[in-house]
């Protein structure tokens, strides 16, 4: 069973950048997928990025892409988040998760994943 801790988050001016990390424990994050969702007050959680270990694949949705970029750094065990250009809008509670899925299943809208990280807050100030 993976353990993941997310970190990086804070306040930002819109236009500015942060970078979040999700740290694996317990296992590597060999064969999984890992994404990154957020969930802003009265909100549903959505689903901003992914990215396939198998090879690489990324995913983002509409409302970041060009501005967000997904990685994975296979020696530290981490996917990182890059948000840039960031918007009042990009508010919310972050949160990493991940599984043993097929990536198709991200990309059919469809992914519930099991394992969750505790989240951390990304406040954009106007």
């Amino acid at each position: 069973q993976v353990q993941l801790v997310e970190s990086g988050g804070g306040l930002v001016q819109a236009g500015g950048s942060l970078r979040l990390s999700c740290a694996a424990s317990g296992r590597t994050f060999s064969t999984y997928t890992v994404g990154w969702f957020r969930q802003a007050p009265g909100k549903e959680r959505e689903l901003v990025a992914a990215i396939s270990w198998a090879d690489n694949s990324p995913y983002y949705a509409d409302s970041v892409k060009g501005r967000f970029t997904i990685s994975e750094h296979n020696a530290k065990n981490t996917v990182d988040l890059q948000m840039s250009s960031l918007k009042p809008e990009d508010t919310a509670v972050y949160y990493c998760a991940a599984g043993p899925v097929p990536f198709y299943i991200v990309l059919r809208g469809t992914w519930s994943p099991r394992t969750w990280g505790q989240g951390t807050q990304v406040t954009v100030s106007s």
